[in-house]
């Protein structure tokens, strides 16, 4: 018995190592300092990207979240937390969101619908117009 419980411990270990990055843990090893945007006269938080997160960059991840919708017919944002708490709503910081990029978004989606997605990661430091992850190419798979 206990051979089989040993043999059951290293599978599982073995399992939770292979495993792809959810995405949410690594984001926020991120660092930011705020950076002045002369185009539109304001500061925003800048990402400093480790190398962990550089080289999953075009990559595919998986990430888990909540749905929030935006005005564009193939984009929406993720976020690690429900909208009453996110980054645009609550005290969230940007490590808290993605851009997830898809040929179409399903229309039976709604706000706060916990979905799991997995696409392309590009990473974004210097665009204030986009996100600073964002997923391409992306799927929903549950």
């Amino acid at each position: 018995m206990k051979t089989l419980q040993a043999v059951l411990l290293i599978a599982l270990s073995v399992l939770v190592i292979n495993q792809k990055p959810e995405g949410w843990e690594i984001f926020e090893k991120v660092t930011f300092k705020p950076r002045y945007f002369k185009e539109v006269d304001a500061n925003f938080d800048v990402p400093t990207f480790n190398k962990e997160l550089i080289d999953l960059e075009d990559t595919e991840i998986t990430l888990s979240g909540f749905y929030i919708p935006l005005e564009l017919d193939s984009v929406f944002m993720l976020s690690a937390l429900p909208y009453s708490s996110c980054f645009f709503c609550g005290g969230a910081g940007p490590e808290t969101v993605a851009e997830i990029r898809m040929a179409e978004i399903p229309k039976r989606i709604v706000i706060d619908q916990f979905v799991k997605v997995s696409g392309t990661l590009k990473l974004n430091s210097t665009n204030i117009d986009f996100m600073n992850f964002i997923l391409e190419d992306a799927k929903i798979i549950k």
